[in-house]
């Protein structure tokens, strides 16, 4: 089926046909606009005295022509209010694909360390056997820990790094923290640790199954996933 085709067969708009030129229009002139991007706070720490550092061998090109061809992956962080009134921090630990813009494999826990970033990758490889991408991160310590390296050399993978102080360098990554935080996360109130992971995992199968994407012509990752599987 080819890709036209394919992307006709797809009904995102509920019967609603208007060109999203004009949709903008529209809520410029009522004056509604999406929810403001909130100040973003890095959560992944340096290693002090990495094992290992890799070259940046992403450099930013973010293109990838089919699916497991490059990942990246981060760690990022949300907090709720417990019972108590104490503040406490969940962390989620994500792999992208940069073709379907596809979450790989994720994983949720209560602290930012190594079993995190493991488990995640793990579930990347056991989700995506014989899958070689060249696998990008920032410089955080989990990344840079031996036994991390060690996984990513007995799965075939080449290892690429962001250079220090330079965000943009992990783009993508960065860019779907910002698009799950202002449209799940911001200006709410989580009262439960069950309340806050139950909205993450609600939408990240939104953002999976749910919600098109203009760069990936207008379909989502799941059925951009589906049509380069048929093409295989």
């Amino acid at each position: 089926m080819g890709y036209r085709r394919f992307r006709d067969k797809i009904e995102h708009d509920h019967g609603l046909h208007a060109n999203d030129k004009r949709v903008l229009r529209i809520c410029r002139k009522r004056k509604l606009r999406s929810v403001i991007k909130g100040r973003h706070n890095c959560c992944t720490k340096p290693a002090v005295d990495p094992y290992y550092t890799a070259e940046n061998l992403l450099n930013r090109d973010f293109h990838a022509d089919n699916y497991n061809q490059k990942w990246v992956t981060d760690v990022t962080e949300f907090k709720y209010t417990a019972e108590d009134g104490t503040v406490k921090k969940v962390y989620l630990s994500a792999i992208l694909d940069l073709c379907d813009r596809r979450l790989v494999s994720y994983v949720i826990g209560d602290s930012n360390n190594n079993q995190l970033v493991f488990q995640t990758l793990d579930k990347a490889l056991e989700a995506n056997p014989g899958a070689q991408p060249l696998f990008h991160s920032d410089r955080g310590f989990q990344y840079t820990n031996k036994n991390f390296r060690t996984k990513i050399e007995q799965a075939g993978m080449r290892q690429s790094m962001s250079r220090v102080a330079h965000c943009l360098d992990n783009g993508p990554m960065e860019g779907f923290w910002g698009i799950l935080k202002r449209e799940m996360y911001y200006r709410r109130k989580f009262r439960s640790r069950q309340e806050l992971v139950q909205a993450i995992e609600d939408y990240i199968n939104y953002y999976t199954y749910e919600r098109p994407q203009r760069r990936l012509g207008i379909l989502t990752p799941s059925e951009l996933h589906e049509h380069l599987s048929l093409m295989a």
